[in-house]
C-alpha cells in the first residue's frame, strides 16, 4: 500500500517510531496539504471556503462559513504550533478572512449568531482558534476589526442551543469574550457546563444529551471543550471553580482504556454518527496531554494518534484534491448526517491539537510504543456505554459488542440508526448503512420477520444488563407487524478470540401470533472493490473479501432446521462497493433460544471445523458452551 497517495510525506524514521515511522514533520506535512487543499474555493475576501460537495441544509454561506472555521482550527494548530514561524501567509488569510466575515457590507459576511443556528458550532472553532493564535493575530488585529468580531460574537449571548454538546460552544465562545475583556454572561457559561452534569454517567464517559447516545463525541466533544475552555479561562482570571481539575480526572479516566478502540493499522472502530469527521477521534489523546492528564505514555500516545491519521493518509485521504470528501475513505453519503456540508469533515482539524504542543515534548520526542492489540489479545469491559471490546493480536482486528448504546431519545422512540443499532462494530468493517441496505437490516442483528413481505423487526431501546470482562448482554423488545404487542428479545455476547458467541432467548407476547414468523441472525457486512467469495454450508455461512477478510455465522443451537444464505448490497458500505453478510434463518417456535458463533478474522475460517469443535446445553434459561480447547462459556437468561 503506497505510504499517502495524495501527500508529499517526508522520510519515515523507524528508530523514533518503529511502528508508523511518523514524526512531528509527518503531521506537518498533512496539516500543510489539506490548508493548501481548501485555498482554491476560497470567497475573494477569504471569509468562506465554499468547497464542493453535497450542501449541507443550513445553505450555502453557512457552509461557507463551516469551511472558514474548522480550517481555521486546523491553520491555529500549525500557527501557534510553530511560534508563528515560517506561518506569516497563513496568519493573513485568516485574519483577511475574519475581518472580512465579520463586516456586514462585504458581500461575504457570516450569518448572525441566533438560536440553535449552525453558526454556533463554527463561532467555537473560530474562539479556540483565536485564543491559540492570540499573539499572532488577535493582538494585531485593528480596533474596528476587534469590535466586529465582539460584536458578532455576542449574538451567543442569552441564545438557546441545542440541548446536548452544543451548550458547550456557548461555554467556548463567551470564555473567549471574557478572556479579551468583552461583555459575555457568566450565566451561560456556569449554565453550559452544569447542565454536561447530567450527561456523565461515570468512568470517564458523557451520553450527547439525555438518551443512552454513546459514540465518538464523548471523546471530541464532551471531554475536548471543558478542557479547552479551561485553558481560555486560566489565561483570563486563572479561576475555573474547580471544574478543570475535575474534568481532567474524567478525561484520564476516559483515555485509560480509549487505545482499545483502535486496530494494529491504524483504525478506530466504526461505530457512532458523524464518523466523516475521521482523525477528530484521536482528539481526546491530544486533550490528554495538553491538559497533562493523560494516563498514556508519550510514546503510546503518538502510536495511536499517528496510526489513525497515517490508515487514512494511505486510503487515499485527503483525496487528490487535497480535500476531505463527506465519507469515510472516499465519498459516502450514508456515513454522514443530513445536515453535513461539504466543509463538516474538517471537524478532523481537532486531530491536530497535538502540533500545539511543542516540539521538544515528549508526545514528539518519546519512542513509538505498540497499541494493545499489537502485543496480547485484548478484552475490555465499558460497563458505563454497554460496551464490550475484543481484539486479536494474529490479525489486529479490533471488535465491538454493542449492549448499551443506541441513539434513542430519552423515551426509546427515536428512529433507530445503523451506525448505533447494531449488535457489532469492529475496526476492519461498517455496517451497510445506505438507506436500501438499512431497510432490509441484515448484518449485525437479530431480526423477526413476518410474513408475507418478511418485514425484519428493529433494536430500538438497548436495555443494558450484564457487562464484564468476557461476556455482556442487554434486552430490546422488537415490533412484528400483526402482533399488538411486541417480543422480547435478550441477548448475552460471549468473546472468545476472534469470535463470538451469541446467546438470544426470544420471547413471544401472549396471544394468537401471525403465521410464518420467523428468525434471522446476520453477521458482520465485509465490503471491498470487488465482489465477496460466499460460501454456505448445513447451519453455516460465509462471506470473504479479496484481501482476506472473512465473516462467517456458524448455527450451534436453535438453527438446525433453518436455511443459509449471503446476502449482497451495493453501494451500502463505507468500507467498499461491494459487500455481503452471512445469515442463518428459521423459523420461529416459542420459546426461542438461538445460538450461534459470529466470526470476523483474517485468518483462514473453517465453518464446519468450528461448529463441530462447540457443543451446546440450553435448557431452563442456561446456556452451557464447551469448546474443544477446554474453555466453558455459561450463562443464564436470568441474570
Amino acid at each position: 500500500m503506497p505510504a499517502a497517495p495524495h501527500v508529499q510525506l517526508p522520510p519515515t524514521d523507524r528508530v523514533l517510531s518503529p511502528r508508523t515511522g511518523w514524526t512531528r514533520a509527518h503531521w506537518e506535512a498533512v496539516a500543510d496539504r489539506l490548508l493548501e487543499g481548501v485555498a482554491p474555493y476560497a470567497t475573494p475576501g477569504l471569509a468562506q471556503y465554499r468547497l464542493p460537495g453535497r450542501a449541507g441544509w443550513s445553505g450555502v454561506v453557512s457552509d461557507g462559513l463551516e469551511g472558514y472555521a474548522r480550517t481555521f482550527l486546523l491553520a491555529a494548530c500549525r500557527i501557534a504550533g510553530a511560534g508563528g514561524v515560517g506561518a506569516v501567509a497563513l496568519i493573513e488569510r485568516y485574519a483577511t478572512g475574519l475581518a472580512s466575515g465579520t463586516d456586514r457590507t462585504s458581500g461575504e459576511s457570516w450569518p448572525e449568531l441566533t438560536d440553535c443556528s449552525q453558526q454556533m458550532v463554527e463561532a467555537a472553532s473560530i474562539a479556540v482558534a483565536l485564543h491559540e493564535t492570540r499573539p499572532w493575530i488577535w493582538d494585531r488585529l485593528d480596533t474596528a476589526v476587534r469590535e466586529r468580531v465582539v460584536d458578532w460574537f455576542s449574538g451567543f449571548a442569552g441564545a438557546r442551543t441545542w440541548d446536548n454538546n452544543w451548550r458547550l460552544f456557548q461555554v467556548v465562545s463567551e470564555q473567549f469574550l471574557a478572556s479579551v475583556g468583552a461583555p459575555y454572561r457568566k450565566e451561560d457559561i456556569e449554565g453550559g457546563l452544569d447542565r454536561i452534569e447530567d450527561w456523565y454517567v461515570g468512568d470517564g464517559w458523557y451520553t450527547d444529551g439525555d438518551g443512552r447516545n454513546f459514540d465518538y463525541y464523548a471523546g471530541w466533544a464532551m471531554h475536548l471543550y471543558p478542557l479547552l475552555w479551561a485553558r481560555i479561562a486560566a489565561s483570563t482570571d486563572g479561576a475555573d471553580g474547580g471544574r478543570a481539575e475535575v474534568y481532567r480526572e474524567r478525561l484520564a479516566a476516559f483515555l485509560a482504556p480509549y487505545p482499545h478502540f483502535f486496530g494494529a493499522d491504524g483504525a478506530p472502530v466504526h461505530q457512532g454518527r458523524s464518523l466523516t469527521y475521521r482523525f477528530a477521534a484521536v482528539a481526546p489523546l491530544w486533550t490528554g496531554a495538553l491538559a497533562d492528564c493523560t494516563p498514556l505514555a508519550p510514546g503510546l500516545t503518538r502510536r495511536l494518534a499517528s496510526g489513525a491519521v497515517r490508515h487514512f493518509a494511505e486510503r487515499g485521504v485527503p483525496d487528490e484534491r487535497g480535500l476531505l470528501p463527506l465519507g469515510w475513505y472516499g465519498t459516502f453519503l450514508p456515513a454522514t448526517q443530513p445536515y453535513s456540508g461539504p466543509a463538516s469533515p474538517y471537524w478532523a482539524s481537532k486531530g491536530f491539537l497535538g502540533l500545539l504542543l511543542p516540539a521538544d515534548h515528549p508526545v514528539w520526542t518519546a519512542r513509538e510504543l505498540p497499541l494493545p492489540v499489537e502485543e496480547s489479545d485484548q478484552y475490555t469491559a465499558l460497563p458505563a456505554p454497554g460496551w464490550l471490546l475484543h481484539g486479536t493480536r494474529h490479525d489486529g482486528i479490533v471488535r465491538l459488542v454493542n449492549h448499551g448504546s443506541d441513539h434513542n431519545g430519552p423515551n426509546g422512540r427515536g428512529e433507530d440508526d445503523p451506525h448505533y443499532a447494531k449488535f457489532a462494530y469492529s475496526t476492519a468493517t461498517a455496517p451497510d448503512s445506505a438507506p436500501h441496505a438499512w431497510t432490509r437490516n441484515t448484518d449485525g442483528h437479530l431480526a423477526l420477520l413476518a410474513a408475507p413481505d418478511g418485514t425484519p423487526s428493529r433494536r430500538r431501546r438497548i436495555h443494558p444488563l450484564v457487562c464484564e470482562t468476557r461476556r455482556a448482554s442487554s434486552w430490546h423488545q422488537a415490533d412484528v407487524p400483526g402482533c399488538e404487542a411486541p417480543f422480547r428479545v435478550t441477548t448475552a455476547s460471549l468473546p472468545h478470540g476472534p469470535w463470538e458467541f451469541r446467546v438470544h432467548h426470544v420471547q413471544a407476547p401472549s396471544g394468537p401470533l401471525p403465521q410464518g414468523v420467523s428468525v434471522r441472525e446476520g453477521g458482520y457486512a465485509v465490503a471491498h472493490e470487488l465482489p465477496p467469495q460466499a460460501r454456505t454450508g448445513p447451519g453455516w455461512a460465509l462471506a470473504r473479501t479479496a484481501d482476506g477478510l472473512t465473516s462467517a455465522v456458524i448455527g450451534l443451537h436453535g438453527w438446525e432446521e433453518g436455511d443459509t444464505g449471503v446476502s449482497r448490497q451495493v453501494e451500502a458500505n463505507a468500507y467498499g462497493p461491494h459487500s455481503a453478510t452471512p445469515c442463518l434463518t428459521t423459523s420461529f417456535h416459542a420459546p426461542g433460544c438461538y445460538v450461534s458463533l459470529i466470526a470476523l478474522s483474517r485468518d483462514t475460517v473453517h465453518p464446519e471445523a468450528l461448529r463441530a469443535s462447540a457443543s451446546v446445553e440450553a435448557a431452563d434459561g442456561t446456556v452451557v458452551i464447551r469448546l474443544v480447547d477446554g474453555t466453558v462459556l455459561r450463562w443464564e437468561a436470568a441474570e
